[in-house]
C-alpha cells in the first residue's frame, strides 16, 4: 500500500508541474483549447513521464502541509517555464502595436477572446503569424523536450526560485523590446523619414493641411511595406522561436541549482 501511495503522489507532482506549464505556455494557454483537453493531455503526459524519468526517492509520510508545499513548488516550476516562453510572443505583439501606431491604426483595437488581450489589428496578425511559425517548425516539441529535461535536472519538490532565475527572467523579459524593435525596424525607419519630410513640407507650405493629406499615405505605405517585409518578418520569427529551446534549457539549468 505504501508503494502504491508513493507512486500516486509521484505522478501527482509530475502532473502538477506539467499542468502549470500547459496552462501558461504559448499557443496552449488560449481559451480556444478546452480545459478538459489540457488536463487530459497533462495527465497522459504525466503517466508517460512517470515511466520515463529515473525514480526519485521522496519522503511521503511527512504530513499534508509539506505535501501541499511540494505541490506548490511544482506549480511554481511549471508556471516559470511556461511564462518565460511567452516573452517572445509578447515581443511579436508589441512590434505589431508599434507598427499599428505608425500606420495610424492605434484606435483600431480588437479584443482577442482566445487570449483575453486587447491589441491593435497588426499586433493580432503578428501574434497569429508567430503561432503558425511556432507549430510549423515543431515548436511544441520544445515544450515536451523541455518538460522531460526538467524532471532530470529539477528534482520533484525542489524550490526553483533563486537569484540566478531572477536574473535570467529579467534578461529574457528585456528581450521583448529587442524583438519588437527588430521586427518593426523597417516600418519605424520608413515612418521616421516620412514624418521628417512631413515636418519640412509643413514649414515650407504652412497653408497646406499636411496631416490630412498624409493620412491615406500612411496607411497605404504601411500596407505596402508590410507586404514587402512579410518574408523577412517570418524568417526573423523563425530564428527567434528556434532560440527558445536553448533559452528554456538555460532556465531549467539554473532552476536546478
Amino acid at each position: 500500500m505504501t508503494f502504491l501511495i508513493g507512486d500516486f503522489l509521484t505522478i501527482f507532482f509530475i502532473f502538477v508541474r506539467i499542468t502549470a506549464m500547459v496552462f501558461t505556455a504559448p499557443t496552449l494557454n488560449t481559451n480556444s483549447i478546452p480545459t478538459t483537453a489540457k488536463l487530459f493531455f497533462s495527465l497522459t503526459f504525466a503517466y508517460v513521464m512517470f515511466f520515463t524519468i529515473k525514480p526519485q526517492h521522496l519522503t511521503y509520510d511527512i504530513g499534508f502541509v509539506l505535501l501541499a508545499t511540494y505541490a506548490f513548488k511544482e506549480a511554481i516550476t511549471g508556471i516559470i517555464m511556461g511564462f518565460m516562453l511567452n516573452f517572445v510572443f509578447f515581443g511579436f505583439m508589441f512590434a505589431g502595436t508599434q507598427m499599428g501606431m505608425d500606420l495610424g491604426l492605434s484606435m483600431a483595437q480588437t479584443f482577442d477572446p482566445t487570449s483575453d488581450i486587447e491589441n491593435n489589428l497588426i499586433g493580432q496578425i503578428l501574434n497569429y503569424a508567430g503561432a503558425l511559425v511556432f507549430f510549423t517548425i515543431n515548436g511544441h516539441h520544445y515544450l515536451v523536450r523541455g518538460l522531460a529535461v526538467s524532471f532530470q535536472v529539477i528534482p520533484l519538490g525542489h524550490y526553483t526560485v533563486n537569484e540566478s532565475v531572477y536574473i535570467l527572467l529579467v534578461k529574457f523579459s528585456a528581450a521583448i523590446f529587442v524583438i519588437a524593435v527588430k521586427i518593426a525596424a523597417p516600418i519605424m525607419v520608413a515612418y521616421f523619414l516620412l514624418h521628417t519630410a512631413t515636418g519640412i513640407v509643413s514649414r515650407i507650405i504652412p497653408q497646406m493641411q499636411v496631416f490630412f493629406v498624409i493620412q491615406p499615405l500612411q496607411i497605404g505605405l504601411g500596407l505596402v511595406l508590410l507586404s514587402a517585409s512579410a518574408p523577412i518578418i517570418v524568417m526573423m520569427m523563425k530564428t527567434i522561436i528556434e532560440n527558445l529551446e536553448g533559452n528554456l534549457y538555460d532556465l531549467i539549468k539554473v532552476m536546478g541549482y
